[in-house]
């Protein structure tokens, strides 16, 4: 069924992650989510702080991501910085997944890492979500299930597509593939490259939750037409 206006609005996560990115420009990305009831705001982990302090009371989460973009870090050093996003003030954090791992066929320290930063973000705040983005341009089918599976066994809330900044985004054969592997037990967070509402749309039928974007006014605003 196709969501509505407010429930579109309900699973975006409003993404701001350019270093570029200024006190003030977060303020206003926070005030978007405000008032058009965002599920949360994604944010570089400097800015949780700031996120967290603007939106107090109003219901809409802070994300943070770690180890992004490319996943490359070592594990206690993604685990450290997830538990930190989690102490400043972050109940989502979206981590990368160590793809060159993955890639070499090192599915233990993919698990591993995965595992780690669950468990650090878990120790701060055991209502944490932990969502792991698998870079889907640069697995093929089988990488990505078994990513997909490893997320899963390590306990993780969601899987995600894409961080925005690889070679490729979210496609709603990626969304499908993701919710089959996983089932209903865990969420699908498309991102990467969504900016209209019926690409929106298109991921929700193909078995999102959860959508990233830093289009999401725009999104909700074509909707309502």
């Amino acid at each position: 069924m196709k969501p509505t206006k407010m429930e579109m609005a309900a699973m975006i996560d409003h993404t701001l992650l350019k270093p570029t990115a200024t006190g003030e420009d977060i303020a206003r990305l926070c005030r978007e989510a405000m008032e058009y009831s965002f599920a949360a705001v994604c944010v570089n982990s400097f800015h949780v702080p700031l996120a967290r302090k603007l939106l107090n009371g109003s219901g809409v989460r802070v994300c943070a991501v770690a180890g992004f973009p490319l996943g490359a870090n070592s594990t206690a050093v993604k685990a450290f910085e997830a538990a930190d996003a989690v102490r400043s003030g972050a109940a989502e954090v979206d981590m990368v997944l160590n793809i060159g791992a993955m890639k070499g066929g090192r599915r233990d320290l993919v698990l591993e890492d995965i595992t780690a930063v669950v468990a650090a973000v878990q120790t701060v705040d055991p209502g944490a979500v932990v969502k792991v983005i698998i870079e889907t341009c640069c697995l093929d089918e089988a990488e990505k299930i078994a990513v997909c599976r490893l997320a899963r066994d390590a306990g993780a809330g969601f899987v995600k597509t894409s961080t925005g900044f690889g070679d490729g985004g979210a496609t709603a054969s990626d969304v499908a593939l993701m919710r089959n592997t996983v089932g209903p037990e865990m969420g699908v967070k498309a991102s990467g490259g969504i900016k209209t509402a019926a690409q929106a749309l298109a991921m929700v039928a193909a078995g999102a939750d959860r959508v990233g974007t830093s289009s999401g006014v725009a999104i909700v605003r074509e909707m309502a037409r």
